[in-house]
């Protein structure tokens, strides 16, 4: 019993010593802590700080600057009336549609092609990139160029002899924004390519060997397997790609100025024309939609995405 006792004491001491050693939150880490302490107040001051201010002024009569006039819902009410604004969420929706599909849909194809161990695979990463590199305002001017009737790819086609051949698009108000999506594929496809990339490199080789194994088709081990083995992959591409997306502006700019007539419109450019032409009160309310609209999205995916987890 005695032995028992002393056994019981030392073992109780000991915890306790760990314990008192033990580093709190407050003291673990704490050369990372105070590390991130400026990006912290970044993000407090200018993100959290920059969206509060936005939504309070959208409520005001701001005009050229900001004004503490109070008028309510009066700017969200002659927003959603305004034909410029609707047109606009409507050229969003359906540019967004086209971009995500077919720019994961040939990133995924592409990042599969490079998975295969080809020859001079640095060099082909580095094509695929390289325009990712550019701005899209350089972007928007080299495919206005290309898609130019008068000396772009239907003038170098009918040179070759086909004179019949047509490719008017950005003064067609019906295929505009298939113009926007062609130049944003360009750009942004090898960015959701190299991101796929490393979600394949990812893979342990045994899975392979395990489909092989079973017999089971290549393509269906990419769609039944592989995919969802990347889903985090997935969901950080798709987070990235939505996000370009929703702020669209300088490709729009470059390559049609919202044009023909209001047929390739879209909601970052309706928010920057109203915040610098008189009108911060209408810019900041369609900021803020915008803003809304994503956090719509986006919160409740990060608590069933990361609150399941931490249940768990």
């Amino acid at each position: 019993m005695a032995t028992s006792s002393a056994l019981e004491s030392a073992t109780g001491a000991a915890a306790n010593g760990k314990a008192a050693t033990r580093p709190n939150f407050l003291t673990r880490n704490t050369q990372a802590k105070l590390a991130s302490v400026p990006m912290f107040l970044v993000v407090l001051g200018v993100f959290i700080g920059g969206s509060i201010w936005t939504i309070v002024y959208s409520f005001t009569r701001s005009a050229s600057l900001p004004v503490m006039d109070w008028i309510g819902f009066a700017q969200y009410d002659r927003l959603f009336k305004t034909t410029r604004w609707v047109i606009s969420v409507k050229n969003l929706a359906l540019f967004g549609v086209f971009q995500l599909t077919f720019s994961f849909v040939v990133g995924f194809l592409l990042a599969v092609f490079m998975d295969q161990k080809i020859r001079f695979e640095s060099a082909f990463r580095t094509i695929y990139l390289y325009p990712f590199a550019l701005s899209f305002i350089v972007t928007g001017h080299v495919w206005a160029w290309i898609m130019n009737p008068a000396f772009g790819l239907q003038k170098a086609v009918r040179d070759l002899g086909w004179t019949s051949f047509t490719f008017d698009w950005l003064g067609n108000r019906d295929m505009v924004v298939y113009t926007l999506v062609i130049a944003g594929l360009w750009q942004g496809t090898g960015l959701i390519m190299a991101l796929m990339l490393a979600g394949l490199r990812g893979i342990d080789a045994e899975v392979w060997k395990a489909a092989r194994v079973d017999g089971i088709p290549t393509w269906r081990t990419y769609i039944s397997i592989v995919l969802p083995m990347m889903r985090p992959v997935l969901i950080t591409t798709l987070v990235i790609a939505a996000s370009g997306v929703v702020r669209v502006y300088d490709l729009v700019v470059a390559l049609t100025q919202g044009g023909p007539g209001l047929f390739s419109e879209m909601p970052a450019k309706y928010v920057y024309d109203n915040m610098f032409q008189g009108a911060l009160g209408q810019g900041l309310a369609a900021s803020s939609v915008m803003l809304i609209a994503t956090g719509i999205i986006l919160i409740p995916w990060a608590v069933v995405e990361f609150g399941g987890k931490r249940r768990q």
